[in-house]
């Protein structure tokens, strides 16, 4: 058992970690890993999705104007369905879904899984507003019945300014807590696995938008913007993507170097420069041909943002499994 294990070795100085483990935990895992999931993986990518999707859709309301509308519109409808499963994939996560009810009696802020719940119950509530909002604007309520009215009456620039906070905090706050748990992988990278998802969150809800604004002339200029978005996304998530992998060190990074987290976090570092390659192209394309590199590319994009997630969630079981990582990260913190 775990909490039976001794010391029988002290490592000397300059003596390999891996000697230390041999001697000591026999190459078994030191802490209790992650048990984290594929549902666990999807609901980061569509929780990441729907903040960002919320995240510019509340900032065209703010800055932009008559141009911006369909940012707004499509971005609103975009962040409630986006949503709309992370209930259901929290729940199924927990092993026994009766149990739900219990995490919302209180708030463990070093729980993932306890303030999932309450930064999604914080989220449905503005976007659900926002939907309200927006449905109405659309003549989607219809005219004359008070659903319809009491929606159109609700402030739109305050209710937009009010789902900031809730948006942000969906889009990143998964790498923010995975970076206050023990796993080493996850630990050693605390400072910059809440951008990194931050700025995957918002290239591809970026992407999802320009997909959805489609070509036509009227949705042009804003097609423009959120693409500026995404190329400025992407850069970011490079940059953070390079410095996880050199960051994490030989030792601890050896899952994001190896097997299929490996192969994900490769995927996703190609998908992301592919698609700032394919919009830095298409910019200098014949029309026809930078649509086509345009819409290659936000494919790409949230291709990266599920192989990114992916890469991380399960890298870091592969992490918490490896005693070597531990002690690597254990005898750097000291």
């Amino acid at each position: 058992m775990p909490e039976l294990r001794t010391w029988r070795h002290r490592r000397a100085p300059g003596e390999p970690v891996s000697a230390e483990t041999r001697e000591s935990y026999y190459g078994l895992p030191v802490i209790h890993g992650p048990h984290w999931r594929w549902p666990i993986v999807f609901y980061f990518v569509l929780g990441g999705l729907a903040g960002g999707s919320a995240v510019l859709a509340a900032a065209a309301r703010l800055v932009g104007g008559d141009w911006a509308r369909p940012i707004v519109r499509v971005g609103r409808y975009l962040a409630f369905l986006a949503m709309l499963p992370g209930p259901l994939l929290l729940i199924v996560d927990l092993g026994r879904p009766e149990r739900f009810h219990h995490m919302l009696r209180v708030v463990k802020f070093r729980s993932p899984m306890s303030l999932g719940v309450w930064g999604l119950i914080g989220f449905t509530a503005t976007a659900f507003l926002s939907l309200l909002r927006q449905a109405a604007t659309d003549g989607l309520l219809g005219r004359a019945n008070v659903v319809a009215r009491l929606a159109r009456r609700l402030p739109d620039r305050i209710l937009a300014g009010a789902s900031l906070v809730p948006a942000f905090f969906l889009a990143g706050y998964t790498g923010v807590l995975l970076g206050a748990t023990a796993v080493p992988l996850w630990a050693r990278n605390a400072l910059r696995l809440g951008p990194l998802f931050l700025c995957s969150a918002l290239s591809s809800a970026a992407a999802a938008l320009s997909l959805l604004l489609g070509s036509r002339a009227e949705t042009a200029r804003a097609r423009h913007a959120v693409e500026r978005v995404e190329r400025l996304a992407l850069v970011g998530e490079i940059a953070l993507l390079e410095a996880v992998r050199l960051g994490s060190g030989p030792v601890i990074g050896r899952p994001l170097a190896e097997g299929l987290a490996g192969g994900a976090f490769a995927g996703a570092r190609a998908s992301a420069m592919g698609a700032l390659a394919l919009h830095l192209l298409a910019a200098v394309s014949p029309r026809w041909l930078g649509r086509a590199l345009r819409l290659v590319a936000s494919l790409l994009a949230l291709g990266g943002a599920f192989l990114l997630r992916s890469s991380i969630v399960f890298g870091g079981h592969r992490s918490a499994e490896d005693p070597d990582a531990t002690f690597e990260f254990t005898r750097a913190s000291r």
